[in-house]
């Protein structure tokens, strides 16, 4: 499994909308895509305009090829890209260890 790791910055003072926006987006396009297994979204409490999306995929393939080159990239991109203030820092992780 792979993990998409999103560092977003937004407007604070938009915040609500945002957060109503990236919770319908996830769920209601990146969800259907090849290799979606799941999403949390945490906000930042030292730092009001950031935000952190992590979604876990099969494969990076499933990411950067199958969805990234879908229509579905661009409704979602139109979702939430408007709240944007500059471009997501996006990264890919693999698992190292956990807790129980």
């Amino acid at each position: 499994m792979i993990l998409e790791h999103c560092d977003l910055e937004i407007d604070p003072s938009k915040a609500a909308e945002f957060e109503e926006a990236i919770v319908r987006g996830v769920n209601t396009v990146i969800a259907k895509a090849k290799g979606f297994r799941g999403f949390k979204v945490n906000h930042s409490i030292e730092n009001p305009a950031r935000y952190l999306l992590l979604i876990y995929w099969d494969s990076l393939e499933n990411h950067t090829v199958d969805f990234r080159g879908s229509d579905d990239f661009a409704q979602w991109r139109a979702i939430v890209g408007p709240f944007f203030v500059k471009p997501p820092f996006v990264e890919h992780m693999t698992l190292v260890g956990k807790s129980a």
